[in-house]
């Protein structure tokens, strides 16, 4: 029996919560064995050894390092079409010499752990085994790997306020939204960011990877570990003292800002406010720690940073950050980041002129209005 609920309180006017119980009762009274449901509704087995958190937070580093996949229970959880007991073989075919091979293993894992907004629970102990096949410089698909890892260690994105940008978990915790498996799916996201955490030290050393596009990837992942805050903002920082790649400065930028977000890193909105104050930066740092600020303070959006995007905001900076992971996640329309600023500033776009010439300026009647 299959049973279709994924999405479940993500539409507007939906009361989750009641539909999820209303489909556990559902499963109670069709499936005969009691123990069928328990391996779907998670709040019968948390802290158990059917809590994927736990799972993950146990899995020896033997197993991780020696890709010792038997020794993983993929059968308990799930993802968009069925059972995680797949899981093994495709990240054995990500792991070959054939890229075709390697790229289709991707493309299925991808499809199945991370789909159409849900993030299936077998994805966290998938986490350890794709940051290894990253770290290895044979492997084809490594970046495709680390950007697998940072998006099941989030949730999707609405940007419907300035913290949104940076937010790596739902705002309303735990309640409200589930996987195809009846999963709490900030459970499946809070497994994936430990994870990360454990294996920090395998994406750390990818920051200083010669390949851009494996930096930019990192760094996206590391910006959503749960632990080991004080050594992955230190070795972000590192990096971005040294980065030379324009795609790649306003990542490592919004990856310290989303990291000190998270971990409530107090000195976060000085050092972007000191960024995008600094006329002798190049434009892409400037955009990307203004958007850095934005999602880290509340105060009105001063004039001084409204000149500062005035002047750097051009459709060749649109182009040279179209890749950064997190404008690239919820810029869906590629409008590109004068777009998604725009929003930032002012969420209605229909309060501000077209014909003005000043994307910036501050819309006829509406200047005493809060920006937000």
């Amino acid at each position: 029996m299959r049973v279709e609920v994924a999405q479940v309180g993500m539409d507007e006017g939906v009361d989750a919560k009641a539909l999820h119980e209303a489909w556990s009762e559902s499963l109670r009274e069709t499936w005969d064995a009691a123990e069928r449901v328990d391996e779907h509704w998670s709040e019968w087995w948390e802290g158990t050894d059917r809590d994927v958190r736990v799972v993950v937070a146990r899995m020896p580093v033997g197993v991780r390092d020696g890709f010792a996949y038997g020794r993983v229970p993929w059968g308990r959880f799930a993802h968009a079409y069925g059972s995680g007991v797949d899981v093994p073989d495709l990240l054995e075919r990500m792991r070959s010499a054939d890229a075709v091979t390697a790229r289709e293993g991707l493309g299925s894992l991808w499809g199945s752990i991370c789909h159409q907004g849900s993030r299936g629970s077998v994805a966290p102990p998938a986490v350890p085994f794709l940051l290894r096949i990253a770290a290895d410089r044979r492997a084809r698909p490594r970046v495709g790997a680390l950007f697998l890892v940072a998006m099941v260690a989030r949730c999707d994105c609405q940007v419907d306020s300035r913290a949104d940008l940076l937010r790596v978990a739902d705002s309303d915790g735990d309640h409200g939204h589930f996987d195809v498996g009846g999963y709490f799916r900030n459970r499946t996201v809070e497994a994936a960011r430990g994870a990360i955490a454990a294996d920090a030290h395998l994406a750390i050393v990818l920051l200083d990877d010669p390949d851009p596009d494996v930096r930019e990837a990192a760094a996206y992942a590391l910006a959503a570990a749960s632990g080991r805050a004080g050594e992955i903002s230190a070795a972000l920082h590192d990096r971005f003292r040294i980065e030379n790649h324009t795609c790649v400065r306003p990542g490592l930028v919004l990856a310290i800002a989303q990291s000190a977000r998270e971990h409530r890193h107090e000195d976060a909105a000085a050092f972007t406010r000191a960024l995008w104050s600094d006329p002798a930066r190049p434009a892409e740092v400037r955009v990307g720690a203004a958007l850095g600020w934005l999602c880290l303070v509340e105060d009105l959006v001063p004039d001084d940073l409204r000149a500062v995007l005035d002047a750097c905001a051009t459709p060749e900076l649109d182009r040279a950050m179209a890749s950064v992971p997190w404008l690239r996640r919820v810029d869906r329309d590629g409008a590109g980041s004068t777009h998604i600023l725009r929003q930032l500033l002012d969420p209605d776009p229909f309060r501000r002129s077209v014909a003005d010439g000043g994307p910036w300026a501050e819309a006829e009647g509406c200047t005493d209005d809060p920006p937000f």
